[in-house]
């Protein structure tokens, strides 16, 4: 079935392209939520008035993630936590603590923007990928450090 997005869906493609899914997905997914229409002369003939202002929108939405890619480019976030023996972490760094140290960093990201395969189970460097929009990433470094090592300071 082939369907317009009215939205953005990172695994589908942009507004306003026409793409083929499952019947199922769009009747029951896509369509109720309102993120896509069903492809029609009427349908059709709306996307081609709207164009110019989805071209408008996507370009918005391309400085907005170019501008958050800056900032975001070389920010080291240091989070600080508990150790055992060898160094273990007691628990884990997960996007929530990432996007709070972030939050306190004066950058506002939502933690679901955040990539991470698993949570950070070891003190060290990682590196962690920020999804800021328009199908772009940003990476950031996030240093986690034995707590003891950060009242030290």
């Amino acid at each position: 079935m082939e369907v317009i997005l009215k939205k953005t869906i990172d695994t589908l493609g942009r507004e306003g392209e026409v793409v083929k899914v499952k019947p199922g997905y769009a009747r029951n997914y896509l369509i109720p939520q309102n993120l896509a229409a069903t492809v029609n002369k009427e349908s059709l003939s709306r996307l081609q008035k709207e164009q110019e202002a989805i071209a408008k929108r996507l370009e918005n939405e391309k400085k907005i993630a170019e501008g958050l890619s800056s900032v975001l480019k070389d920010k080291v976030v240091a989070i600080a936590r508990r150790v055992g023996e060898d160094n273990r972490l007691f628990g884990s760094v997960n996007t929530a603590d990432i996007a709070e140290k972030l939050g306190e960093m004066g950058v506002t990201i939502d933690r679901r923007s955040i990539v991470l395969a698993e949570p950070i189970k070891s003190i060290g460097l990682s590196t962690v990928a920020i999804k800021v929009g328009y199908q772009m990433t940003a990476d950031i470094a996030v240093q986690v450090v034995p707590e003891v090592a950060a009242e030290e300071k």
